[in-house]
């Protein structure tokens, strides 16, 4: 399994980006995806998650209302729509394959494997 995450970099507080992660090696429709992220000397945390079928995805509180999550299945690639982008969000993203199809979790342990990590920089 391969996951290759981009679209990270540098953004003014405010602004947006949109990152990707194209999966191979694996039956795509077959797990849920997980977006996480790690600021500098802070534990690995869970920002969203989308089932297989693309509904009922989950988000942190902290990115309620900025962040959404989706997904084509056909190209076998995940995004993470990033607006309104703040300082604390500054952290490399990483995706995430899950074990399951459907059971989505904020917790880096339902994963099992991993893409390389984008770094996004929010700062003016």
């Amino acid at each position: 399994v391969q996951l290759q995450a981009s679209g990270g970099g540098l953004v003014q507080p405010g602004g947006s980006l949109r990152l990707s992660c194209a999966a191979s090696g694996l039956t795509f429709v077959d797990h849920v995806i997980g977006w996480f992220r790690q600021a500098p000397g802070k534990e690995r945390e869970g920002v969203s998650c989308i089932p297989s079928s693309g509904t009922n995805t989950i988000y942190a509180d902290s990115v309620k209302g900025r962040f959404t999550i989706s997904r084509d299945n056909a190209q076998n690639t995940v995004y993470l729509q990033m607006n309104s982008l703040k300082p604390e969000d500054t952290a490399v993203y990483y995706c995430a394959v899950g074990m399951s199809s459907w059971y989505c979790s904020e917790v880096p342990d339902d994963f099992t494997s991993w893409g390389q990590g984008t770094q996004v920089t929010v700062s003016s």
